[in-house]
């Protein structure tokens, strides 16, 4: 991981399709944001909705079915690694139903209004 540029509270349930027990187990985390040194908008898919090839991901993308983020992205292993510490049910759900979206080199988006820089 490279050094972060900066570290992001999560002060409320995020949106997303995890079920609603797993998205508010992330309050209160502190997350180190390592990828892009500011908030900004992404390209992002439902981590259960998730196109599996990166082709179908574009396709999506190109026909409107993508969600613009405003947010952060955050290393998935790292946070899911603070997940586990906090809530190890909350994390296992995750390595569950979502492997393919917290490898490595992989990133979950944090809705801005659900972060506070720290």
């Amino acid at each position: 991981m490279t050094e972060p540029s900066f570290t992001i509270r999560i002060v409320d349930v995020p949106p997303g399709e995890a079920p609603h027990w797993v998205r508010e187990k992330w309050g209160g985390l502190e997350l180190p944001v390592d990828r892009y040194a500011h908030r900004r908008r992404f390209f992002g898919f439902g981590v259960l909705s998730l196109p599996r090839s990166w082709w179908k991901q574009w396709l999506f993308v190109l026909l409107g079915r993508a969600e613009v983020v405003d947010g952060y992205a955050v290393d998935a292993a790292i946070a899911i690694e603070k997940l586990a510490g906090a809530s190890p049910e909350a994390a296992a759900w995750w390595r569950a139903n979502a492997s393919e979206v917290v490898g490595p080199g992989r990133y979950l988006l944090f809705h801005g209004h659900v972060c506070q820089v720290v």
